[in-house]
C-alpha cells in the first residue's frame, strides 16, 4: 500500500505563485528534517528541476498524456517511496487541460487519482471579500475535489489579511497561509519563463532558501502536514524500472555499457524514469554537463541528450568545441545517440550563425514564439529508439526551427503527413520529447544497440588487422 502523506498545490490560473509556494514548502519541510519529494503535473522539466533542488531528491513529472492515466499512480508510488511528504505542483489552473474537453489531463483529475487534498494558491493582491466567492466556486464546481485549504499570496497588510481570513470563515475553508507582498522571492527568470536549473547556481540556491524561510514564517506547516497525513492509503502499485522492462520483454545487458546522459549537478535533462530504465536495462549511467565538461565520461558507448536542455545557452554549447568533437566521433563510430529538442539543434551545422557539431546537415534559427504542446507521432523507420510504425505521444517545447525539418530518413511523421527529425545510422534526433515509462523497450533498445555497435566495430577492426 502507498500511504505517503501528500498535497497537491494548485491555483485558479497560472501566475498566482504556485511554483514558488511548492518550492518553498519543499525547502521548509526539508529544513524541518522531513524526507520530502516533489512532483510536477505535466511535462515541465524546469519546475521539476526546482522542486528537486529544494528537497535534494530528484524532481519528477506526472503526466497522463505522455505516459497514461493508469501509470500516474504507479509512478507517484515509485517516486515517493520512503519519503515523509510529497508535494505535487499542479499545471495551469485546477481544472485546466491542454486537451480540449479532456478533464482527465487536469490537475483536478490527478489530485483525485492520488486521493490527495488540494491547496489553492490565490493571489489576493487586488481582492478582499470577493475571494470567498472565488474559492467557494472552485470547491463546489466538482464535488470530487478535496479542497484542503487556501494559501493567499500578495497580501498587503494585517488588515488585508484579516479581511481575507474573515471571508474564508463564511465559506468554511481554512486559511493555511497569508504571504505578504514582495515576500514570495521570485526564482531566477528569463523573458520567456524560469531559468532551468542547469546547475546549482547561487541565485537559485538563495531564492529557494528564502522561499523556505517565508513558508516557515508565514504558512501553517503543522496544519498542512496534518492535512497531508489525512490522505488515505492508495491501492498497491508494483511499478519498477526492472519490472517494466521485463513485462515489455526487454533483455538486460550483461556488459554494463557506459551511457552518458546530459545533465547538471544532480539531475538530468531527461525524465527521471528514463534514466532509471537505462540502468535497469544494464547500463552504467554517467552524467555529462554540456555547459562545463569538455570530455565525455570515460568509456562512453552511447549518449542520451534529453529535451529539457536550456536553448538559451547557445554560446556555451558552441564554444565547447572539444565535447562537440567527441560526440561527432562517437556518432561516426556507430554508437547509439538519442538527441531531443535542444540536443537536436546542438547536432546541426549552426544555430543563429554559431557553429554547432555539424552532425545533422541542417541549420537552426531562433524564433519569437514557442512551439509548445503534445504531439501524436508515428515512427518512420526502425531506429535505435523504436521500431517503424510505433505510435507515440510526445511533447514539444522549443523556440528554434531546424531546416530542413527532416532528413532522408525522418524520425517521426505527424498525423497531417509532415515528417520531422533525422535518423542517421544509430543517431535518432528530433524535437519530440518522450517519457519512456510508456515505452520501456526504448531503453532496452538503446542498451542492446550498444552491444551490436561494439560487435560491428570489433568486426571492422579485425578486417583491418587481417588486411
Amino acid at each position: 500500500m502507498t500511504d505517503v502523506p501528500r498535497l497537491v498545490i494548485s491555483a485558479p490560473s497560472s501566475g498566482q505563485g504556485k511554483t514558488m509556494v511548492s518550492v518553498g514548502l519543499l525547502a521548509a519541510f526539508t529544513a524541518r528534517g522531513l524526507r520530502a519529494c516533489g512532483f510536477k503535473i505535466g511535462p515541465d522539466y524546469v519546475d521539476a528541476g526546482y522542486l528537486g533542488m529544494a528537497c535534494g531528491r530528484v524532481g519528477r513529472n506526472l503526466d497522463s498524456r505522455l505516459t497514461s492515466p493508469s501509470l500516474v499512480l504507479d509512478l507517484f508510488a515509485h517516486g515517493s517511496a520512503g519519503t515523509d511528504i510529497a508535494i505535487v505542483e499542479g499545471n495551469l489552473g485546477v481544472f485546466d487541460s491542454t486537451a480540449q474537453h479532456r478533464r482527465s489531463h487536469s490537475t483536478a483529475y490527478v489530485a483525485q487519482s492520488l486521493r490527495a487534498p488540494v491547496v489553492l494558491v490565490v493571489d489576493a493582491g487586488s481582492s478582499g471579500q470577493s475571494v470567498a466567492a472565488l474559492v467557494h466556486g472552485f470547491r463546489s464546481y466538482d464535488e470530487l475535489l478535496w479542497l484542503g485549504g487556501v494559501i493567499f499570496t500578495n497580501v498587503g497588510s494585517d488588515r488585508h489579511e484579516a479581511i481575507l481570513r474573515e471571508s474564508m470563515e463564511d465559506v468554511d475553508v481554512p486559511v493555511l497561509g497569508a504571504i505578504r507582498r514582495n515576500d514570495l522571492t521570485p526564482l531566477p527568470a528569463e523573458h520567456h519563463g524560469l531559468v532551468p536549473v542547469a546547475d546549482r547556481s547561487m541565485d537559485a540556491v538563495r531564492s529557494i532558501r528564502r522561499l523556505g524561510e517565508t513558508m516557515l514564517d508565514q504558512v501553517d506547516l503543522d496544519r498542512l502536514l496534518s492535512i497531508a497525513r489525512s490522505s488515505p492509503r492508495l491501492s498497491e502499485s508494483n511499478w519498477t524500472p526492472e519490472g517494466s522492462l521485463a513485462e515489455a520483454g526487454a533483455v538486460k545487458s550483461d556488459d554494463a555499457p557506459v551511457v552518458a546522459v546530459a545533465g547538471g549537478s544532480f539531475f538530468t535533462y531527461s525524465y527521471a524514469e528514463n534514466v532509471e530504465l537505462l540502468q535497469a536495462a544494464g547500463a552504467q549511467v554517467a552524467v555529462v554537463d554540456p555547459l562545463r565538461d569538455e570530455q565525455l565520461p570515460e568509456g562512453t558507448e552511447a549518449l542520451v541528450f534529453g529535451g529539457g536542455f536550456p536553448e538559451w545557452y547557445v554560446e556555451e554549447l558552441s564554444s565547447n568545441v572539444e565535447l562537440g568533437r567527441q560526440v561527432t566521433e562517437l556518432i561516426g563510430e556507430g554508437a547509439p545517440v538519442v538527441a531531443e529538442s535542444s540536443g537536436f539543434t546542438w547536432l546541426t551545422d549552426e544555430l543563429d550563425g554559431r557553429p554547432m557539431t555539424g552532425v545533422v546537415p541542417a541549420a537552426a534559427r531562433s524564433i519569437d514564439q514557442t512551439v509548445f504542446g503534445y504531439r501524436p507521432a508515428t515512427a518512420c523507420a526502425n531506429s535505435v529508439l523504436c521500431p517503424a510504425g510505433l505510435q507515440v505521444t510526445g511533447h514539444k517545447n522549443h523556440r528554434t526551427l531546424v531546416s530542413p525539418r527532416a532528413g532522408e530518413t525522418a524520425a517521426w511523421e505527424w498525423p497531417n503527413g509532415r515528417a520531422e527529425g533525422y535518423i542517421q545510422g544509430n543517431l535518432h534526433a528530433s524535437y519530440l520529447n518522450l517519457h519512456w515509462a510508456r515505452h520501456p523497450r526504448m531503453a532496452g533498445r538503446i542498451v542492446s544497440r550498444v552491444d551490436w555497435a561494439k560487435k560491428r566495430l570489433l568486426t571492422g577492426r579485425r578486417r583491418l588487422w587481417e588486411a
